[in-house]
């Protein structure tokens, strides 16, 4: 029975530093977004070249939205688009990572966690 009370607390400070390690990302992925992506994608709604990030968060995953930084022309034809207009952009693994992380927290609720009527 003691051994129940070092397990929550265990689990509790994972769960801390997950948290923590995710907001990491999401920061470093905001500057990615800033430094890079910023030209040709609004996050609120604004008119740019590119879609507005709130709606990719909503309709992309998080590896979906990496995968498509990394490689557009590869990608493109997947989500929907007759054409790219998106430059491959000059960064490292973990930047893609980062701005995903970014992009993914931007909309908290997702389009695939909508309940689908029978």
């Amino acid at each position: 029975m003691k051994q129940l009370p070092i397990l929550l607390i265990f689990v509790a400070i994972t769960n801390l530093f997950a948290n923590e390690k995710e907001d990491s990302l999401v920061e470093k992925g905001k500057a990615v977004y800033a430094a890079n992506c910023a030209i040709c994608h609004t996050v609120n709604g604004g008119s740019a070249l590119g879609p507005d990030f709130n709606i990719v968060s909503y309709t992309r995953t998080e590896e979906e939205i990496a995968n498509y930084a990394k490689d557009p022309y590869a990608n493109y034809k997947k989500f929907g688009h007759s054409a790219n207009a998106m430059p491959t952009l000059p960064l490292e693994d973990i930047e893609f990572k980062e701005v995903a992380a970014y992009i993914s927290s931007l909309q908290p609720f997702k389009k695939w966690m909508i309940k689908k009527k029978n």
